[in-house]
């Protein structure tokens, strides 16, 4: 049960109680991102160990593939007159080296692929984002964004939707990303 404690006893506030307390409402912009990484590690089956907030990517898979997770949704917390427009950030960073406590000099996008999840569904009344079939998935190596918008800082659904992602379902996640990693690296591969 993980209790608080004082002078060594254990009280009746748990661990549990404080993530309730603190990470319940998943419609919350910065909760819903944080469970899409979630929802996209469970799907690549890399869970092992504890999200790390300020890490260049989002995701890193066994073989080395660093992965964006970008969300968004219809819906939000407080209330709206209408749905909101669905729109990720894409800002190039600097890389942060934790052994070293610097930035890196460069300004790039961090991942090799993206992966953007739209938490689909437009009725508040039934809106549960722990059902995996209200969400969309779409994945896109950085090279195209990086090709196409070099030093954007956001996209919309249409101008994404216009790059051809593969849109795909949580079950299909996995193998999407493998598919792009592998084309990724035999394009890469052609041009050396």
């Amino acid at each position: 049960m993980e209790p608080f404690t004082q002078h060594g006893i254990p009280l009746s506030v748990t661990l549990l109680d404080f993530w309730r307390w603190s990470a319940s409402d998943l419609l919350n912009n910065a909760m819903r991102g944080v469970l899409a990484e979630y929802i996209v590690a469970c799907g690549l089956g890399i869970t092992r160990g504890v999200r790390t907030e300020w890490d260049a990517y989002d995701l890193l898979t066994e073989s080395g593939t660093r992965i964006e997770v970008k969300s968004a949704s219809y819906l939000q917390s407080w209330h709206q007159k209408s749905p909101s427009t669905i729109q990720f950030s894409i800002r190039p960073t600097r890389f942060w080296d934790e052994t070293t406590g610097k930035y890196d000099s460069d300004l790039r996008r961090q991942g090799d692929i993206y992966v953007f999840c739209v938490l689909n569904h437009r009725d508040k009344m039934t809106v549960d984002p722990l059902n995996l079939n209200q969400w969309d998935f779409y994945v896109l190596p950085a090279s195209v964004l990086n090709k196409k918008f070099p030093t954007q800082k956001s996209i919309r659904l249409s101008a994404l939707l216009a790059l051809h992602p593969l849109k795909v379902t949580f079950e299909g996640l996995a193998d999407a990303i493998h598919a792009l990693t592998t084309t990724t690296q035999s394009i890469s591969t052609s041009h050396q």
